[in-house]
């Protein structure tokens, strides 16, 4: 219910509107469904409702995680890219999904955020991957260029800022079925990669 306190305490994520022509809308079940199946298999409660935001948001704090996705570019002005600095260095974490064409752009725009903090490869015995369920690594969700699937994060002061999904689409395995049309088995990968990335956000900054 709009207003009820208790909503504050569930868990939301924020879809991030970015600028420079990229399709930051696509998909727009996959949130709802992630936040639905994270609170079935953790008991944790989360705040269904997608909520789209921008970077220069005066509640944009509000949430602690932001999701972005898309096929396209990415383009942030110098205030935008202060902004989301300040985001993740003060407690924010960041998940990008390369749905096909978001490469290059995101990593000039993380370069352009964290001109000291280079996106680096995660290996497969980084926590986020055994956060929640035990993984082997990032899965292969989509063929796209039918290379191995690539986990980067940005870590600042031991705390993982950002986590960034290449060559696997873990967004499109979290759409409705009928959209892509991926295998059960595809789609339950992707669904606990994406639950033990938000478990992984929420309880680091509870630890930290």
């Amino acid at each position: 219910t709009k207003g009820d306190p208790a909503e504050e305490f569930k868990v939301r994520i924020a879809r991030l509107k970015y600028s420079g022509g990229g399709d930051w809308y696509n998909g727009p079940s996959e949130v709802p469904n992630w936040l639905t199946e994270f609170e079935q298999r953790t008991g944790i409660p989360t705040y269904k409702e997608e909520k789209v935001i921008t970077l220069l948001d005066e509640h944009l704090r509000a949430f602690p995680f932001l999701f972005m996705t898309g096929h396209g570019t990415v383009k942030l002005t110098p205030d935008e890219r202060d902004a989301l600095r300040a985001y993740l260095e003060d407690g924010g974490f960041l998940f990008a999904n390369d749905d096909y064409g978001l490469d290059s752009s995101f990593r000039s725009m993380m370069r352009e955020v964290f001109p000291d903090h280079p996106l680096e490869e995660l290996s497969s015995q980084h926590p986020i991957f055994h956060s929640f369920y035990d993984l082997p690594g990032l899965p292969k969700i989509h063929k796209h260029d039918g290379l191995p699937p690539q986990a980067f994060g940005v870590t600042i002061n031991g705390r993982l800022v950002a986590f960034y999904d290449h060559e696997s689409d873990i967004a499109d395995g979290l759409d409705d079925p009928e959209v892509h049309h991926d295998t059960p088995e595809k789609r339950e990968l992707a669904m606990k990669m994406a639950v033990n990335v938000l478990m992984y956000a929420i309880t680091q900054n509870l630890l930290m």
